[in-house]
């Protein structure tokens, strides 16, 4: 009985060129392709609010905002990824190997999604610490209004501050851009939140 002989790996080149011809996006990493799930209409909504109120506030700033469709190279571990958002601030910097994949970005948005959110909290994340240009890396819930915020130290560490609710406003740490979360969830229903009281009795 013979063994099932194991996929080629890909190249870098053959990814760029399939990647070209693609409808739907796709990570690279050590060889292979992953395609990225379909967006909700919601996910939708919370990037086009974020795209829009942070292209504002970083006008005439050294800083400027990019869409999903910028690829990034995580140089030190091979990763090619599409964040949802993310900021560069001075001259935007780009693989050798192909003019559109940037390496080079200061801050990273990922709008959670249920098929998503393990991935974006560990493995992506580790993967984006290893790019020394990042600075921030911020997830922004769906299902109600939450943003966390990782901020890296001056010992490696990250530290995280929560923005809770659609009163309060997403300070970033290393740009200039304060955010009220009303104008993130501009446009979206939460779902109601659960009444939590005493159990009713027979």
């Amino acid at each position: 009985m013979s063994a099932v002989p194991k996929p080629r790996k890909l190249t870098v080149a053959e990814y760029f060129a399939l990647e070209e011809k693609a409808e739907r996006r796709s990570e690279f990493y050590d060889g292979e392709m992953f395609a990225m799930a379909g967006a909700s209409r919601e996910h939708n909504i919370i990037t086009r609010n974020m795209i829009g109120t942070l292209y504002a506030r970083l006008q005439g700033s050294s800083c400027e905002v990019f869409v999903a469709d910028q690829r990034v190279k995580v140089d030190r571990t091979g990763l090619y990824t599409y964040p949802d958002l993310l900021i560069v601030c001075g001259p935007a910097e780009y693989a050798p190997e192909n003019r559109d994949t940037l390496v080079n970005p200061k801050v990273v948005i990922e709008v959670l999604s249920p098929s998503t959110e393990r991935y974006d909290r560990t493995t992506k994340f580790r993967h984006y610490k290893q790019l020394p240009s990042v600075m921030e890396y911020v997830l922004v819930a769906q299902d109600e209004p939450l943003v966390e915020r990782y901020v890296r130290q001056a010992d490696a560490s990250w530290g995280q501050v929560d923005f809770v609710g659609l009163g309060a406003s997403l300070t970033l740490a290393t740009v200039s851009a304060v955010v009220p979360l009303a104008e993130i969830y501009r446009g979206i229903e939460f779902p109601p939140l659960p009444v939590i009281g005493p159990t009713p009795t027979s």
